[in-house]
């Protein structure tokens, strides 16, 4: 073990994950979750939210506890996938589903639409994000979104996408997208940058 995360909000406050000592393996910092979920509004009621690359589950739990009816949680590590299932039966998290999947793999294969938001923070050394993000695109509902987190920030956007927030938190790049539907406003998806300490 390398520590451990709190998540921020909701339901469960405060409830601690378990963080492996893994390659790769980086929880997002309090500080970029908190500046995510004030980019999507605290609350998330109702929400089907997927968490690819799930890791510690910080971002799925962190978006149950904020309300989302259905989080799916896809990883391949064993003893990660051991550690969100432990979490899911501790905070009794039954809108939570553990998934044993390669997430690129599993995100060419699914439904089309089916996604208010996905999350897609993979390990830095295996430069899958752009793949990740163009698999994600066709996945999401109308109005949906998917956030990324990135070792630098992203010049190429998928067709379909507008980016909405960017942000630089030391060495982590964290971007929001906006699914371009005939519903989005001017307002809602001009790109807004900002800087963390």
């Amino acid at each position: 073990m390398k520590g451990e995360v709190r998540l921020i909000g909701g339901l469960w406050k405060r409830s601690k994950l378990p963080v492996l000592d893994r390659p790769g393996l980086r929880p997002t910092p309090d500080r970029v979750r908190e500046t995510l979920f004030n980019w999507l509004g605290q609350d998330l009621t109702g929400w089907r939210v997927l968490d690819a690359y799930a890791g510690t589950g910080a971002l799925g739990f962190e978006a149950a506890s904020r309300g989302a009816a259905e989080v799916l949680m896809v990883e391949t590590d064993a003893q990660a996938l051991r550690n969100l299932r432990e979490v899911k039966a501790r905070l009794g998290a039954t809108q939570v589903q553990v998934l044993p999947a390669d997430a690129l793999a599993w995100l060419k294969r699914a439904s089309a639409g089916r996604w208010d938001l996905v999350f897609l923070d993979p390990p830095f050394d295996k430069d899958v994000v752009e793949a990740a993000l163009a698999a994600a695109a066709p996945t999401l509902a109308d109005g949906g979104r998917v956030y990324v987190e990135a070792p630098r920030e992203l010049s190429t956007v998928p067709a379909g996408l507008l980016r909405h927030r960017h942000l630089r938190a030391g060495s982590v790049h964290a971007h929001l997208f906006v699914r371009d539907t005939a519903t989005a406003t001017a307002e809602s998806v001009q790109s807004l940058r900002e800087d963390l300490p």
